[in-house]
């Protein structure tokens, strides 16, 4: 078989990657595409097999990827799923590398986090794609030796032909072009020193690229200050490993699991509150805000976002683009529940209809924010509750600069951290340690029960003197009426 080599990278005048396509991965992250959507890598990160890749200087997670790339023969514009896998040349092995540390630059774009030279090696062999099944191909990475990323193309989101045509619909492939067509579940980061290798073939094993491989080097040379500089946080790192657990942070809170969930939401707000308060925790409601959905009762684990006052140089660079803002809306998860430190500023909007919408549509149980909302209607007709001080027209940067997300924030006079279990109601907003939520629940459920003894009681005629609460007498009968099924005696 032909092999990669230095007129195969010169002919490539685009080099396209696709973010998500494979299930496993889709799975990993959390969401799953309807169609596929593509970044741009420039065709001076693309680098033969044996070539070694730099972390640059001062970042900590280089990104690896093994995926298959497909190398356009002829030129497509507007060609259809049918005839697309016609302009595919051959496919061969990739490794999209990139940098963590970079991603919060170019959101979107990726260019300084993917772009980097050498961060698009391929090879080392070329396989005729008219030899080939495009669903029958197998792909697999190896870090260190050791095999982390083992997948097929069989059940891909968007096959390889989708993705051609769907692409030519709106740019002309040309000759030589090279399309990343996505990562399995597995990717993780590399130091210097390590050794990453990546191999496609077919699942029958009859042809197969050899393997690719790279190894990974350090950067000497430092970022000049006049640029973007390198910077990460615990949730670019979850994000780089895979998990929270593979990066070695500490897990967020414990899981909000169905079952807890479910007796969280049969207790009364008033309950769960009385009983924290028995605890020592009184401050642990989210006061003065009001709900577009006050029928709803929420409950889910804290996302959050912190917003500054508003100063115009450091608006310039923290406000525009994919923000904070986005950042938080674009990365909350089903049944999560994104509270939003507005230190009370109800002088303009920090939630508007589009984004609120975002939020629902990635599954978010409700927005919380203890300033003001945009589009207030729009947002008010949505499923999702929003709990809200006020509406009002302006944007962000009249009061507020969107600058961190997933920290300790402060939001209705109340603490919120990242995993805090959030009960909200038309009674109210409620903060719960999560090691505290089972054995709490449980006895919100005992006190209920207790509650509908002496409503019943009440209700027979008796006295509320040594009833509510209940003394060693009532207590003796409150037994003996729970013994018997919750039966009058």
């Amino acid at each position: 078989m032909e092999q990669v080599n230095g007129d195969t990278l010169a002919a490539a005048r685009k080099v396209i990657a696709v973010h998500i396509n494979y299930p496993s991965r889709a799975a990993q992250r959390g969401r799953t595409p309807a169609q596929p959507s593509y970044f741009l890598k420039p065709s001076s990160s693309l680098a033969l097999g044996g070539s070694p890749v730099e972390r640059p200087a001062g970042c900590e997670l280089l990104g690896y990827e093994g995926e298959i790339a497909l190398v356009i023969g002829k030129a497509a514009r507007r060609v259809s799923i049918e005839d697309a896998w016609s302009h595919v040349a051959a496919i061969t092995a990739s490794n999209d590398l990139g940098v963590y540390d970079l991603r919060w630059a170019d959101k979107g774009s990726n260019l300084r986090s993917k772009g980097g030279d050498g961060f698009t090696p391929v090879g080392p062999a070329l396989i005729p794609a008219d030899a080939v099944d495009p669903s029958k191909l197998r792909i697999r990475t190896w870090h260190n030796g050791e095999l982390v990323q083992d997948d097929t193309t069989e059940d891909l989101l968007f096959p390889f032909a989708r993705l051609v045509a769907d692409l030519s619909q709106l740019l002309t492939l040309e000759e030589g072009d090279i399309i990343l067509t996505g990562t399995p579940a597995g990717a993780s980061v590399a130091t210097p020193g390590d050794v990453l290798e990546v191999e496609v073939e077919t699942v029958d094993g009859g042809l197969t690229t050899g393997r690719l491989v790279t190894t990974v080097e350090e950067g000497t040379t430092a970022f000049a200050d006049f640029g973007a500089r390198p910077k990460v946080d615990d949730l670019q790192r979850e994000e780089a490993y895979g998990s929270r657990e593979a990066a070695g942070l500490a897990a967020v809170g414990p899981v909000l699991t169905p079952e807890l969930k479910a007796k969280l939401e049969s207790v009364a707000t008033a309950t769960l509150s009385s009983q924290m308060r028995k605890r020592g925790l009184n401050n642990v409601s989210i006061d003065g805000l009001q709900a577009t959905r006050p029928d709803r009762r929420v409950v889910g684990l804290a996302r959050t976002l912190r917003y500054v006052p508003n100063r115009e140089d450091l608006f310039k660079t923290h406000g525009g683009g994919f923000n904070a803002q986005k950042r938080a809306i674009d990365s909350v998860n089903e049944g999560e529940i994104l509270v939003m430190e507005a230190r009370g500023e109800k002088g303009t909007g920090t939630v508007g209809d589009i984004l609120a919408l975002r939020a629902q549509v990635r599954g978010a149980a409700a927005i919380i924010t203890d300033g003001g909302v945009r589009d207030y209607s729009a947002v008010a007709d949505l499923e999702m509750p929003t709990y809200f001080a006020n509406p009002h027209p302006a944007v962000l940067g009249r009061r507020h600069i969107p600058w961190d997300t997933d920290i300790t924030i402060a939001c209705g006079g109340a603490t919120v951290q990242p995993g805090d279990i959030i009960v909200a109601d038309s009674d109210g907003i409620l903060v719960i340690p999560p090691a505290i939520a089972e054995e709490l629940v449980a006895d919100c459920i005992q006190q209920e029960k207790e509650e509908t003894f002496i409503f019943e009681m009440v209700k027979q005629g008796n006295s509320v003197d040594g009833l509510y609460p209940m003394n060693a007498e009532w207590q003796s009968r409150y037994a003996e009426w729970e013994r018997m099924g919750g039966q009058d005696q």
